[in-house]
């Protein structure tokens, strides 16, 4: 029996104004995969995100996930559906006025009834699995920018989701930080099986957690490569696909 795709984007069309910055692009995504959304700047690899957890709606096209179309269902699914959703925005995008626990705890206060006491249980074993139970009151900017990227992903993982998305999530970060936040997310997808989609321009770290890549093109706004990215190092026929790769691959 073939495998029913979990998210499936058809012909989607992003645009701004007059501007297209996706243009017709379709693709599937499988549960339990890491694929990873890479590109030049400015190619769309944002916007594409932006589109996938609802912040922007399609030109035209649609984005199906578990075949329900995400843009356009009515509110009460579409938030039923953002509860088993996680996303690490770049930077962490943390709320700077609250407490690291608070902030992990905002997920279960907006899409669960569960006591207080319960929250600040779960909470706690969180913080415990991304290596932050010593730091519960805290706030952001008493954090290293590793702590931000793992406080972050502790979030996005409150409610234990599906669905993970992160944007960058090793910018910024030096070598040893950047593998620390690979592992976590390699462990996440070993143990919960959630499937995760990663924006990154940083390749090397692409080779080594992705189960497949979709790389956008700037100029013709579609994807012009997508699979194993080791595969696609020598492989591609497209010239633009190899020396992007290449250029990233040790």
């Amino acid at each position: 029996m073939t495998q029913q795709p979990l998210i499936q984007v058809k012909n989607l069309v992003a645009r701004f104004g007059d501007e297209i910055i996706l243009d017709n692009i379709s693709f599937d995504v499988f549960k339990g995969e890491i694929v990873s959304i890479i590109g030049t700047s400015g190619s769309g690899k944002s916007t594409l995100l932006r589109h996938l957890i609802g912040l922007n709606r399609p030109y035209s096209g649609q984005i199906l996930i578990e075949n329900v179309d995400f843009a356009s269902c009515d509110e009460a699914t579409q938030q039923a559906m953002f509860r088993h959703m996680g996303v690490l925005f770049q930077g962490g995008a943390l709320f700077g006025s609250m407490t690291l626990a608070e902030n992990v705890a905002l997920p279960m206060l907006e899409y669960t009834d569960l006591p207080k006491d319960v929250i600040a249980r779960l909470v706690y074993m969180k913080l415990c699995q991304f290596d932050l139970a010593a730091y519960p009151d805290y706030t952001p900017a008493q954090l290293s920018g590793g702590m931000r990227k793992r406080a972050g992903l502790a979030r996005a993982m409150a409610l234990n989701p599906k669905l993970l998305f992160l944007d960058e999530p090793t910018s910024g970060l030096d070598p040893i930080k950047s593998t620390e936040i690979n592992d976590l997310i390699q462990a996440i997808n070993r143990n919960s099986q959630t499937t995760i989609i990663i924006v990154t321009h940083e390749l090397k770290t692409i080779f080594n957690i992705s189960n497949r890549i979709l790389m956008i093109d700037k100029a013709t706004k579609k994807i012009i490569a997508s699979g194993d990215p080791g595969n696609l190092v020598s492989g591609s026929k497209h010239p633009t696909v190899r020396q992007f790769l290449n250029d990233g691959h040790t």
